[in-house]
């Protein structure tokens, strides 16, 4: 049970108290001032609470002090000068408040200080050159703040550095070669910033504890270095994205990575790296026994994955290979790699049918191989994995049904489907999975009713059954699905009426129900949804007024500018544009591309994105010009 309140005035009688330990409880306001009579005080930790105001000048008072933590907490304003009269400290940690200000010099005066974290807060200006001088530092970690300039030369200069942690922030200019001469150091984590030049030809010489390279997200460009294999002790190694204004990293993947026996992690993503036919590194990947992430997307790899992908660590939980031109199989072998948690192969040029070994993946989470020209029928061996969370075959060549034994997989949350060659009922036992999300079963020519059960995915947010045949009405069940933010039912043959029940979809954004055969009028019930934003039910057999609710709410609709009766409301974007508005985005946890290891996200096209498809919305792209006149209703 966390404590709460303010820490009393009183904790200043303790004059005899070396440590006070007081994180991870809900302590609010100021630190009192009476905490500096702690004149014996050794050991401070007061992180994970909600202090604010000013750091307190008084703690230069505090001259025993060895170990502060502030961390995770709520202060303002900056580094107080005080902090130069401590001259015991070792450890001092300010992360995630609202530091302000500049680095100051007083810094330089905690002659002991050991390790300096600064991580998430709104520090601006350049590294002082007087840090070089601070010989004892062996841990800078100054990431996600808003630093500027160069990296001081003299840093390299701190022969006890062992972590040098710069991620996130603006600095521009080359990196120091004196750094990589820095024999003690085990980190060097400059990600994402606007560091330029190539790598040193004598990378990782003078590194032999170096364990963790993190690089990516900078304007490096090149090839990478033969020399990186004398790194060892290596475990990770993060190059994706270089340089994200166009360079990019160039050349073969070196065989020589394999000699990196320690590597656990190795993200080369979205650079300009290539192989050869074979995909003859991954061969000698297989030396590290410990890899557990490989992240290769959006790399012109253009070759084979051959059967030594299967002896890949046992280790391995991600294989991200999405957009690298990868050609021929799946390889039966791939179902060796048995912890295997996600396997990205979207966007390449595989053929032949998913392996039957995949069902020995009893531990996949994540299938997506979206965008191939895969075949043959899906197969009951996806129903073995029964941790499944997504599958996304969408864009392939698979024919057939769909299993019915996936609906027995009760973990799925993501159903994409699309855009095969798919056929026969959708699996009855699909209804049942009451935790899916995304069903995508469109562009399939499913020649069924569109059943009362579909009611029953309450989780759903997102719904396509478009481009098939469903011949009967929409069901009136399909007003329970209030988590539903989008769903299309257009291009079917759908009959009847707009069932007053859609009006509980509470949630809805976008409704499309164009190129069916339904008939009646708009229900005015729908003006309660509130979110609706595209509402699309042209070509149909509507007739009467449309509600003036639904008009108000929607952004952008085409009406008759003649008439007070409406016989089908038409919207603005073409129709090939209709559900393009949704990407596909699944990656590995860390947000800054598609498709990769940094994304896992879903995300609306862009209003930018949308004026550029449709040259500005110009009245050629529109829908149903003529007599048809146009109100605006702001932006999508």
């Amino acid at each position: 049970m966390a404590l709460t309140g303010k820490i009393p005035r009183e904790f200043g009688n303790f004059s005899f108290l070396v440590s006070l330990d007081l994180r991870s409880n809900n302590f609010h306001g100021n630190l009192p001032q009476e905490m500096a009579r702690l004149r014996r005080l050794k050991f401070l930790r007061l992180s994970f609470n909600n202090f604010s105001g000013k750091v307190p000048s008084w703690f230069g008072f505090l001259h025993q002090l060895q170990f502060l933590s502030l961390g995770n907490n709520s202060f303002t304003d900056s580094i107080p000068s005080s902090f130069s009269n401590m001259s015991t400290l070792e450890i001092l940690n300010l992360n995630f408040n609202s530091i302000e200000g500049q680095i100051p010099e007083v810094i330089v005066n905690i002659i002991n200080l050991r390790v300096l974290s600064l991580w998430g807060n709104k520090i601006i200006g350049s590294i002082p050159t007087s840090l070089s001088n601070d010989s004892r530092l062996e841990t800078l970690a100054i990431s996600d703040n808003s630093l500027q300039g160069n990296i001081p030369e003299g840093i390299g200069n701190l022969h006890n550095m062992k972590v040098l942690d710069i991620q996130y922030n603006q600095l521009m200019g080359s990196i120091p070669f004196t750094i990589f001469n820095i024999s003690k150091i085990e980190v060097i984590a400059f990600t994402i910033n606007s560091l330029s030049g190539s790598f040193p030809n004598g990378l990782c010489n003078g590194l032999p504890k170096l364990k963790g390279l993190y690089l990516s997200r900078n304007k490096f460009h090149d090839h990478i270095p033969a020399s990186l294999t004398n790194c060892s002790l290596l475990q990770v190694l993060a190059l994706w994205e270089n340089d994200f204004t166009g360079n990019k990293l160039t050349g073969l993947i070196p065989n020589s990575l394999g000699y990196l026996t320690y590597l656990q992690l190795l993200n080369l993503e979205a650079n300009n790296l290539t192989s050869d036919s074979s995909l003859g590194f991954l061969t000698y990947l297989t030396n590290c026994r410990n890899l557990t992430i490989l992240s290769l997307y959006l790399n012109p790899l253009n070759g084979m994955l051959l059967a030594s992908a299967g002896n890949l660590s046992t280790y391995l939980r991600t294989f991200i290979a999405n957009s690298c031109k990868i050609k021929g199989q799946i390889p039966n072998e791939v179902g060796y790699l048995s912890s295997l948690l996600d396997l990205h192969l979207s966007g390449n040029n595989l053929a032949g049918s998913i392996p039957a070994s995949i069902g020995n993946l009893r531990n996949l989470q994540g299938l997506l191989v979206s965008n191939n020209k895969l075949t043959g029928s899906i197969g009951d061996n996806l129903c073995k994995l029964q941790r499944l969370d997504v599958i996304d075959l969408t864009q392939n060549q698979h024919s057939g049904s769909l299993p019915n034994c996936l609906g027995n997989i009760t973990s799925l949350r993501e159903i994409h489907v699309g855009s095969n060659k798919l056929s026969s009922n959708i699996p009855s036992t699909l209804w049942n999975l009451k935790d899916l999300m995304v069903l995508d079963i469109s562009s399939k020519n499913m020649v069924v009713s569109l059943p009362p059960e579909i009611g029953k995915l309450n989780a759903a947010t997102l719904i396509d059954l478009s481009m098939n045949q469903f011949s009967n009405g929409i069901p009136r069940e399909i007003g329970g699905l209030q988590n539903l933010v989008q769903i299309s039912l257009r291009h079917n043959k759908l009959q009847g009426s707009i069932p007053d029940s859609m009006s509980n979809m509470v949630g809805l954004e976008f409704l499309d129900l164009s190129d069916n055969n339904i008939s009646g009028t708009i229900p005015i019930s729908l003006e309660k949804l509130q979110y609706l934003k595209y509402f699309n039910v042209s070509v149909n057999k509507l007739h009467g007024e449309i509600p003036s609710g639904v008009l108000s709410r929607t952004s952008r609709v085409c009406f008759s500018s003649t008439m007070k009766h409406c016989v089908v409301l038409q919207v603005f974007v073409p129709i090939t544009l209709v559900f393009f508005w949704i990407r596909y985005r699944r990656g590995k946890r860390a947000p800054q591309q598609a498709d990769s290891l940094s994304a896992m996200t879903r995300e609306r096209i862009s209003y930018y994105e949308l004026l550029q498809a449709t040259d500005a919305l110009s009245e050629s792209n529109l829908i149903g010009s003529g007599s048809f006149g146009c109100v605006y209703k702001g932006v999508l």
